[in-house]
């Protein structure tokens, strides 16, 4: 671990708390802070006393209340400085690696993508160690790496399984670790993304919301008291046995009808070639939907009708104040999104709140700036909790 990094380790749990409030929501008056974390005076100085001393946080310039309302001193508040430290992060697909890179508060400040041309997972790593390399010439302080991989990952080290890379049990950070010289955490691609939208994202603030993913596969997360609830069955598949209809499409990758056959890209991509015998890009397939071609329309119809019923399920049952909607296949929405909003009023009660459903509009970069999220919890704040 850098120095930069170490300096700050290990945090007690009450330093952690105040750490990530005043990184998260500040810069925080020692007032609000300690309102905030239901803590006495004392203890925030206790607590805030570390913190400062090793530069985590620092006194931001002073703020002066208006002159009719101040009384006594002006408020310092708690802040963090974003710029002191940078993060890498990488989303790596079937055929892409992309990087970006952080400061301590996860706004992008520079890309860096190469294309994947092999799965062995000490070539890949080779290429991260050059993605590394080229963006450490531009950004000198960097103090870690996150990873985000679609599949099962274990401990936040080890691939256990990627479906999409064909790996079993690769023990990336390590290979990383020992070619770039950084500490590295490794996540689900979602779980980071989930983290990502929880902390200075969408879900910023929110006790309950979800993020739902469409598009390669179907990814979910739920938060809840703000923070991300983990679950056995995370990373092998969701939706493959979520039966929408049982009549429905009989795909290669999912059970019958369920919402892996019905809504992810590469499905249905297969159910347009199967009936028309023309390979389609997803691109394609919306714009001939959108122009009325019969087959395109009616398979996107169905995914459309299939997402509807998955958000009012989750709705129903998670009950979540905000619904974020991600991943390369939301072009969905742009095409059949009444079909979308009508099936989840057709699910759900008619005195129900509406839906909360926000459409989140981005590229694989933002999943990379999930995987530098993680980077920020675990390498400076120590919050390895899962």
């Amino acid at each position: 671990m850098t120095a930069a990094a170490a300096s700050w380790l290990p945090l007690s749990p009450g330093e952690r708390s105040v750490a990530i409030e005043v990184l998260v929501h500040g810069p925080l008056s020692r007032t609000e802070l300690a309102r905030r974390l239901n803590l006495s005076a004392g203890s925030l100085t206790r607590l805030t006393k570390p913190l400062l001393e090793s530069g985590l946080l620092i006194e931001a310039p002073e703020t002066p209340a208006l002159p009719e309302v101040r009384q006594g001193r002006p408020s310092q508040p708690l802040d963090v400085v974003a710029e002191s430290r940078s993060f890498i992060g990488f989303k790596i697909t079937e055929d892409m690696v992309y990087g970006v890179v952080t400061t301590l508060r996860s706004e992008i400040v520079a890309r860096h993508d190469r294309p994947l041309t092999t799965h062995d997972p000490a070539e890949v790593a080779d290429l991260l160690r050059e993605m590394t390399g080229e963006l450490a010439r531009t950004h000198p302080r960097l103090a870690g790496i996150g990873i985000g991989v679609g599949g099962l990952v274990q401990d936040r080290t080890m691939v256990g399984e990627s479906p999409f890379l064909q790996w079993r049990d690769v023990p990336l950070a390590e290979l990383v670790e020992e070619r770039t010289g950084l500490p590295v955490v490794v996540e689900n691609d979602v779980a980071a993304l989930v983290e990502a939208e929880a902390w200075f994202g969408a879900g910023r603030g929110l006790d309950r919301f979800v993020v739902l993913t469409i598009g390669a596969g179907i990814g979910y997360g739920l938060v809840l008291g703000g923070k991300r609830v983990p679950y056995a069955e995370e990373d092998r598949g969701f939706g493959r046995h979520w039966i929408i209809n049982p009549n429905g499409p009989l795909t290669p990758d999912g059970a019958r009808g369920s919402a892996v056959s019905l809504l992810t890209i590469p499905n249905i991509r297969y159910q347009v070639q199967a009936a028309t015998g023309e390979d389609r890009t997803y691109e394609e397939i919306l714009a001939l939907a959108a122009a009325g071609e019969p087959m395109p329309a009616r398979v996107i119809d169905e995914a459309a009708r299939a997402l509807g019923t998955i958000v009012a399920q989750i709705s129903n049952f998670a009950m979540p104040q905000k619904i974020v909607l991600a991943g390369e296949g939301v072009g969905l929405m742009d095409v059949a999104g009444k079909t979308v909003d009508e099936t989840i009023r057709a699910n759900r009660h008619p005195l129900a709140e509406p839906v909360d459903l926000e459409t989140k509009v981005s590229d694989f970069h933002d999943w990379a700036r999930g995987a530098a999220v993680l980077a920020i919890q675990v390498l400076v704040l120590g919050a390895v909790e899962r």
